[in-house]
């Protein structure tokens, strides 16, 4: 990723902007997905990072210098988005390469991440004469990515994605969860939320303190699993005897969550 190239926006370009609006849109399945990759044993993402808008003041004009850069390590509160820059500036000068940084979700532009595609088990001839290529891991989200390979030739879209090394798919038909079209229900919820609720509940079970513990900005157990959508999980607190009335430091409930990030599916059982 450190040699990928910097975006420059265009404010003026109407379909990068929507690429914007998109990428702000639909964040919380990046979130949730990153938020179940720090749970796995095994790490199931090959890419996954953050795209954000950084901008210094340009003496020499009246407009600020604006470079769209990456950032890895991320980690999410519901307001604010965290992470580590992993690209160096072109032009900017009061941010370098692996400086920590912090930025509301309305700063994104982009946001990406990439898993590893099963492939079909051959045998016999068919192995044989298949082609020796490597299946790339497919990319999801990258909204500002297909809106510049959409402007590519065919021969241009293929060199780009080989430097990647993922496979972007059709830069119309942008998926933003795992096996999107085989399973359009992992739109409404993980598939790890689903197989792992009977572990969750026995975690409870065991642990009746994480109900009622709070960090240090206030957040509970019920406010982090709302915050990535998992509905199961949310159902277990909740019959665990959860308060959905508490509140974080800033003063926000499971259910102002759920309804700022758009959990249609997590507003009526956070509901009184």
């Amino acid at each position: 990723m450190e040699n990928n190239p910097i975006f420059f926006a265009d404010g003026a370009d109407p379909e990068m902007a929507e690429a914007y609006r998109k990428a702000q849109e639909t964040f919380r399945y990046f979130w949730r997905e990153q938020s179940w990759e720090y749970r796995r044993i095994i790490p199931a993402l090959s890419v996954s990072c953050v795209k954000v808008a950084f901008s210094q003041e340009d003496p020499a004009s009246d407009s600020p210098v604006v470079e769209h850069m990456w950032i890895n390590e991320v980690h999410f509160n519901g307001d604010r988005i965290r992470g580590r820059l992993i690209n160096q500036p072109n032009e900017l000068t009061n941010i370098k390469v692996g400086d920590d940084v912090e930025i509301a979700l309305n700063e994104i532009s982009d946001w990406l991440f990439a898993m590893p595609q099963k492939t079909k088990k051959q045998t016999g001839l068919s192995k044989l004469f298949s082609s020796s290529a490597a299946v790339l891991p497919k990319a999801y989200g990258g909204f500002t990515i297909q809106q510049m390979r959409s402007e590519m030739s065919p021969a241009e879209r293929k060199a780009h994605d080989q430097a990647w090394q993922l496979d972007f798919g059709d830069f119309n038909d942008i998926e933003v969860v795992y096996q999107q079209k085989e399973h359009p229900e992992h739109l409404t919820e993980h598939p790890m939320s689903r197989n792992m609720k009977g572990e969750f509940l026995k975690f409870i079970t065991e642990n009746p303190a994480e109900i009622t513990g709070r960090d240090a900005d206030g957040y509970t157990l019920l406010h982090t699993e709302t915050i990535a959508g998992n509905l199961s999980s949310v159902e277990v607190i909740l019959k665990a005897g959860a308060d959905k009335h508490i509140k974080t430091n800033t003063g926000k409930t499971a259910l102002d969550f759920a309804k700022q990030l758009n959990w249609e599916h997590l507003i009526p059982v956070l509901t009184d």
